[in-house]
């Protein structure tokens, strides 16, 4: 988030080509009128009518989900959270998550925009080409001519960070699902604890190696970020909501999720395809990214696989007891404290008894509430429809509610309401930041005073 509003500061405040919305503003339309935008309203970068974004938005909206609902890091991170909890949390965090694409991407797309024709551009004076844009390159352009250097580190700071952090998700969730889901299940059902640690690390390397063959492979043959993003939904679409459902309808049986998923894959490549062939003639790597035969094939595998699951699973219907969920962590319910490897701990030295620490009275307390939660399914439900309810008007007003209107009136912002858009952009910012920064240390306000008293006072602290 610092290196965030360090971005949003140098293009609206502090650049010297920039520095306020208004030379922003100005830049934009100057660039309008010596590069339109094939599709945008009067080739302006000022307005939400824009076809392709249009386009766009439909695709990321398919994609998005599949990225969310069949990722195995998101499962894991929402299984491993408190169920009092988990619902607030995946909301800030979605809230706080949005600050990326307003603010960050917005700043560097149209600093890149405004600062094209400046001699500070790395490619002046001539523009960035396709293969370029398509590569992601725009935003390290623009840091560098907003910034120079300092600009360049700094995202590469950001992209260092948020690839190491995805990429150990993923190596984490994939090797979770090779070495319990396959191994332990199909494989050897008797392994050790030790056999599969070292299973899971044999995984962690597999996949890691197998990340790495696969980005080589796509640089060498032409394909990039823009291909990949426009492509995966397709390819992921169809087990959208065979997941969902799988979670949240105990009437979707076996054979529904499975078909779903599969007919929906098929169904994506084929119309994916078919459109390519159809709209440009031929069958490539350039034909297959672009907007239209990736928007077909998005909405054929997403709606397929709906309609696919729902109908099997409504033809031949079979019972499903939501008992068998919550009985998966029954044995691993009660508190750690009452263990028996703690307790003979102390008999053994009467000394080693820490039920009486604030952080172990208050994971005692958390567990007792987890546990409640557990036992009552009411509470449950009433946290599924608050984060139903929250989710469909967070979408509602994001993705139809604002921009629609303004797509369908064909509005161009003026100045005014440029500079109003930029200061909801830094205040989301700013929120985020307080989200994502200071809430968490707010929350653990008491752990920190406990920790300075018994580290600096010496409390309790045996001799």
């Amino acid at each position: 988030m610092v290196i965030i509003l360090y971005f949003m500061f140098a293009a609206y405040a502090t650049n010297e080509q920039i520095g306020s919305p208004s030379e922003m503003y100005r830049l934009l339309k100057a660039a309008a009128l010596k590069r339109p935008v094939d599709g945008n309203h009067d080739g302006s970068y000022m307005t939400l009518k824009s076809n392709f974004a249009l386009v766009f938005g439909i695709i990321q909206l398919c994609s998005g989900s599949g990225t969310v609902f069949l990722d195995q890091a998101y499962w894991q991170r929402a299984i491993a959270s408190r169920p009092s909890t988990a619902v607030r949390a995946y909301i800030l965090g979605g809230l706080a998550w949005f600050a990326i694409p307003f603010g960050f991407a917005t700043t560097l797309g149209l600093a890149a925009v405004a600062l094209t024709d400046s001699p500070s551009f790395p490619t002046y004076p001539n523009l960035m080409t396709q293969t370029e844009v398509t590569a992601g390159l725009s935003a390290s352009y623009a840091a560098t001519a907003l910034l120079g250097t300092g600009g360049a580190v700094a995202l590469l700071i950001v992209l260092f960070m948020a690839v190491t952090s995805c990429a150990s998700a993923e190596l984490i969730a994939v090797s979770s699902i090779l070495t319990f889901d396959i191994y332990k299940t199909y494989i050897k059902p008797s392994a050790t604890p030790d056999q599969l640690i070292f299973v899971a690390h044999i995984m962690i390397c597999v996949f890691g190696l197998t990340m790495a063959i696969f980005a080589c492979i796509w640089n060498v043959i032409g394909i990039d970020l823009g291909w990949l993003f426009l492509v995966m939904g397709l390819l992921i679409g169809g087990a959208i909501f065979p997941a969902a459902f799988a979670i949240t309808w105990k009437g979707q049986t076996r054979a529904g999720a499975l078909s779903g998923a599969i007919t929906g894959l098929c169904a994506g490549l084929l119309a994916w395809l078919v459109t390519a062939h159809q709209y440009y003639g031929s069958i490539s790597v350039t034909t297959t990214g672009m907007e239209y035969p990736t928007l077909a094939g998005n909405l054929a595998a997403i709606m397929t696989g709906l309609i696919v699951s729902v109908c099997v699973s409504l033809a031949k219907p079979e019972h499903f007891d939501w008992e068998t969920t919550r009985a998966i962590n029954a044995a691993s319910s009660p508190s750690m404290s009452s263990t028996p490897s703690s307790t003979s701990l102390e008999k053994k030295d009467p000394k080693i008894n820490n039920s009486n620490l604030p952080t172990v009275r208050d994971e005692e307390k958390e567990s007792a509430e987890d546990a409640a939660v557990v036992e009552t399914p009411s509470k449950l439900r009433r946290a599924f429809k608050t984060a139903c309810i929250v989710s469909f008007l967070l979408t509602f007003i994001m993705d139809f509610l604002i921009p629609i209107p303004m797509f369908l009136s064909h509005y161009i912002f003026s100045q005014g309401f440029f500079t109003a858009w930029v200061i909801i952009t830094f205040i989301w910012v700013f929120c985020s930041t307080a989200i994502s920064v200071v809430l968490p240390i707010w929350e653990t306000a008491s752990f920190f005073k406990e920790l300075y008293r018994e580290i600096i006072g010496g409390k309790n602290i045996s001799t």
